[in-house]
């Protein structure tokens, strides 16, 4: 019996062990999507202990606490930290086979160096004690943490009103070693349908815009200014949920009367916020084009299924599950309707339901053309997929169907500076897959070659693709 989290961690053979060991393991980390606040980085925040910055904001946690029958004190309530922290750790020895079980004790050995010790109710104290020490010192503020996880480029999520002012902030430093950039996410801009909400919403992207947005044609113009305003700012990324995916055209009148009936609050059905979220998706598209970004589309969430809780909690707070509304043939006519006009910008295709994996691997297929390799990404696996079955799922479609090869790798798509490891995590499980298919002789055991597909899969092909 092997033991638990050694050096050889979920690689099986010699050649996959070569694999992460010579080429994998000591790669810098590009992290393209992540959640974290530029605010905490421009501000290298000391953390106050290990609760604040290992579970506050991870639902993660929060629905594996709460199966375990955890009062909702200790996930988003008012407990203190040690009892929050406490209750984690009554909880992780009954999370085998979650990728958190395997996540919580990496982050516990790449950070604080705590192996060969389970976190439980017997070590709690002990773990709290020693990582709270090292979160006193200066090597564990905010910058510190992303410095020594080895993070060249981190792009955060940023909203169209935001003001942007920490990234400027950390823009006009010197010494700092980690490109802090922002990602444009304009899923507030399209939420029509909520409600009075809406007005409120566009008053704030008003005043970031000087411009008053009367119209739909004024809203566009707001997005553009801000959309350059981002670009000068170093931003070269979109993002956009599309939780459920549809495309439907409309006329300019069409749009005027939606964005109306949106302003003043009124109930905008799910066919006109089809109509308004499609417009919106081909005008940013056709911006991103312009100024050479990225666009990504996270397709096919069922957000807040449980009201009650949303209405007592808020979002993000571990309330959502995949949904299984089609999404092939909508975002197949989203990324005709750019190609026909030369406007599809470089796309990556997040998808949430596994199901969908050997679509949307065919689907990326038909848009790659020779402007650069994997123009069109099948995004990693994303949120209910980064388990390790989850992780090969998305391998295997994505090798049988395109090339692996140029893959832009993972993200953290995270709200939690401890959460760099799970780029090991998935590093190991790509090594693990590309090794194995040596030691069966399904690939030449070339393993200079392969550490070359390895090592841009983890880190070149994002620093090409990307154009920061």
């Amino acid at each position: 019996m092997k033991d638990f989290l050694d050096d050889d961690f979920l690689l099986e053979t010699e050649p996959a062990r070569e694999l992460f060991h010579g080429y994998a393991e000591d790669l810098p980390i590009f992290d393209f999507h992540s959640h974290l606040p530029a605010e905490q980085i421009a501000k290298n925040t000391r953390f106050r202990n290990l609760a604040q910055i290992w579970l506050h904001g991870d639902h993660y946690k929060w629905r594996i606490m709460r199966s375990n029958g955890i009062g909702e004190e200790y996930c988003t309530g008012e407990a203190p930290d040690y009892e929050k922290f406490l209750a984690w750790a009554r909880t992780v020895p009954y999370a085998i086979g979650n990728p958190v079980y395997h996540w919580t004790h990496l982050e516990l050995k790449s950070h604080f160096g705590i192996r060969g010790r389970i976190l439980c109710p017997d070590t709690a104290e002990e773990i709290w004690k020693e990582c709270n020490a090292l979160l006193s010192t200066d090597e564990f503020r905010a910058r510190g943490i992303l410095e020594r996880m080895k993070v060249r480029v981190l792009c955060t999520t940023d909203d169209p009103a935001d003001s942007l002012e920490h990234h400027i902030a950390l823009a006009a430093e010197e010494g700092f070693g980690v490109r802090v950039l922002p990602a444009f996410r304009p899923d507030r801009v399209m939420a029509v349908g909520a409600g009075k909400g809406y007005a409120s919403y566009l008053k704030k992207l008003e005043a970031a815009a000087d411009l008053e947005i009367s119209s739909f044609s004024a809203l566009k113009e707001a997005l553009a200014k801000r959309h350059l305003f981002f670009h000068r700012n170093g931003c070269r990324v979109s993002d956009s949920a599309v939780d459920t995916p549809a495309f439907a055209e409309a006329s300019g009148a069409e749009l005027e009367k939606i964005f109306l009936k949106g302003l003043r609050g009124g109930n905008v059905d799910a066919r006109e916020e089809a109509k308004y979220r499609t417009a919106l998706l081909l005008y940013l598209g056709r911006m991103n084009a312009e100024r050479n970004w990225t666009m990504q589309l996270h397709l096919g969430a069922l957000r807040n299924v449980n009201s009650s809780r949303f209405a007592g909690i808020g979002p993000d707070s571990g309330f959502d599950a995949m949904g299984d509304a089609p999404l092939a043939v909508p975002a197949a006519w989203l990324l005709d309707a750019l190609e026909r006009e030369n406007s599809l910008p470089k796309t990556i295709l997040y998808v949430i339901n596994p199901s969908a994996n050997d679509r949307t691997g065919a689907l990326i297929g038909c848009f790659q053309n020779s402007s650069r390799p994997g123009r069109i990404q099948f995004g990693p696996a994303w949120w209910f997929n980064d388990t390790k079955e989850g992780i090969a799922k998305h391998i295997s479609a994505l090798a049988g169907l395109g090339l692996l090869s140029k893959f832009v790798g993972m993200t953290t798509d995270s709200r939690s500076f401890l959460s760099f490891p799970r780029h090991e995590y998935f590093r190991r499980i790509l090594c693990n897959i590309i090794g194995g298919w040596a030691e069966k002789g399904e690939l030449p055991g070339d393993i200079p070659f392969l550490g070359g597909i390895v090592r841009d899969i983890c880190y070149t092909n994002a620093e090409k693709y990307f154009s920061f």
